[in-house]
């Protein structure tokens, strides 16, 4: 073919030396012999280059259908990892907030159990230290009582005239006081 092609192209190059005519000269067998190559040529393409570019034009085709539904099935998987991903941080509000209330009603116990630790230590400090009052009031008393037992038999030992120290003289007088607690 590449032959015919350039016995064609010989021939138009000769007959173009031979003919002195304008460019705009028609000329009946330069004219033949150009669609002559031009069909074969077109032959030529359409058996071994037209469907091996319409193969690659079909490749590329398929190659970007698919591509394109590559690119849809990823866009659907990130909104569903979008979505997953949502409840995800909504679920771990969720359990931020629950773990922040229990924490509080924690704290809210714990101070509860404290101030009432706290309430029982002063209830037992108070009741010691009433005990320890009553105590020392009837450490007194009787302190007081055993002061006024001496100074009544001294008293009274001026007063008749001899001491007083006997057992049953301390007893007297201690009823006696015994019975003046009884009328107050």
């Amino acid at each position: 073919m590449v032959a015919l092609y350039a016995v064609a192209a010989g021939l138009i190059q000769e007959h173009a030396a031979e003919a002195s005519g304008g460019p705009l000269t028609v000329e009946g067998g330069l004219m033949i012999w150009t669609v002559g190559v031009f069909l074969a040529l077109l032959l030529i393409l359409k058996r071994f280059a037209w469907p091996a570019i319409l193969g690659a034009v079909e490749a590329r085709e398929q190659a970007l259908e698919a591509q394109l539904a590559q690119a849809k099935q990823d866009r659907e998987e990130s909104a569903a990892l979008l979505a997953e991903h949502k409840r995800l941080v909504a679920d771990a509000r969720h359990q931020a907030t629950a773990i922040v209330a229990e924490a509080r009603s924690v704290t809210e116990k714990e101070r509860a159990l404290a101030v009432e630790k706290t309430k029982q230590e002063q209830d037992e400090l108070l009741a010691r230290a009433r005990r320890e009052i009553a105590a020392e009031r009837d450490r007194a008393v009787a302190d007081l009582r055993r002061e006024a037992v001496d100074v009544s038999l001294a008293a009274a030992a001026k007063l008749v005239g001899s001491r007083l120290d006997s057992e049953t003289d301390r007893r007297i007088v201690s009823e006696y006081l015994s019975t003046l607690d009884a009328r107050t």
